[in-house]
């Protein structure tokens, strides 16, 4: 505190390096640094429905007991094919797996097959919970790889803001041998607008509904537990988007490059955090061609 004659300053307290509990909720504010993202988040849902309506697909497949534990699958066009699994966004507390389907459209004619994840939302759903859905969609796909013609040895993990911090405990180690599956289960990842530290995250308003106390934030953070066998990754990121969300992926690009693993980034020009969201659903796209290359396609 400082005085000047009778008028007393206080400085605001700084709750994450420099920004107080204020300015970290604005950082951590997808929507609120958008304020034409529901414009996005809109195209999204009719285009999902559109690609539902016009090629071949499984909706609501059971991957586990509860009704929330289903995929939607668009088979491949050849066995054999390696196969993208996709993890929704929404902050852990909105959308589905329909919302995510229109990216079958140039995925699935570039070779591919497509299974988009659901799992239950925050705050019904811990953080835990909601990883242990995603890993038990991936177990899903692994074993039943060949009813989609996909190859269960060429599995490919790609996500978005929430779900690029799934993406990133997809990867994670130490969880694979409960699901009975092998270490190097994941051939390449993408994660796109990704949260891979949560304690900054605990730390602001998002916890109202992601419920993290101090352990589980470290436990589903990404960057503290990388995997022991690696693969390619895309990190990618929207320029406008708040520089924290800026600074998470680039805190998880430094863990994987710092290690010598494969890691691509990509920042999408003059768009915010929402902008990108149809880029994967045109094969022209910089980050869909990327991806594409990334697998081997």
């Amino acid at each position: 505190m400082a005085e000047t004659g009778d008028h007393k300053y206080f400085k605001p307290k700084c709750v994450h390096r420099s920004y107080t509990q204020e300015e970290l909720n604005v950082q951590y504010s997808a929507r609120g640094t958008a304020p034409d993202g529901d414009k996005y988040r809109n195209f999204i849902s009719e285009n999902s429905a559109r690609v539902r309506d016009e090629m071949e697909c499984r909706i609501d497949v059971p991957y586990g007991p509860t009704d929330a534990e289903v995929v939607n699958v668009f088979p491949a066009e050849k066995p054999g094919s390696p196969i993208v699994y996709f993890i929704h966004g929404g902050y852990w507390r909105s959308s589905s797996q329909k919302d995510v389907d229109l990216y079958a459209e140039a995925l699935v004619p570039a070779g591919c097959a497509y299974v988009t994840v659901n799992y239950l939302l925050a705050p019904e759903a811990t953080i835990d919970e909601i990883v242990r859905q995603c890993r038990a969609g991936l177990a899903w796909a692994y074993n039943n790889a060949e009813s989609f013609n996909g190859d269960a040895n060429n599995i490919h993990v790609v996500g978005r803001s929430a779900g690029g911090h799934l993406t990133g405990m997809m990867l994670a180690d130490g969880w694979r041998e409960e699901f009975g599956l092998p270490d190097d289960l994941i051939k390449s990842a993408c994660a796109l607008s990704g949260l891979f530290d949560l304690e900054p995250v605990r730390l602001s308003n998002v916890n109202e509904w992601a419920k993290l106390d101090k352990e589980a934030a470290y436990r589903n953070s990404p960057v503290h537990h990388l995997p022991k066998i690696p693969c390619p990754i895309i990190i990618a990121w929207g320029e406008n988007e708040t520089d924290e969300f800026k600074r998470q992926s680039d805190l998880y690009r430094v863990a994987w490059q710092s290690r010598g693993w494969p890691c691509q980034t990509m920042e999408f020009a003059g768009k915010h955090h929402f902008a990108s969201m149809p880029d994967l659903m045109y094969p022209e796209e910089p980050c869909t061609k990327a991806l594409l290359a990334q697998i081997g396609l």
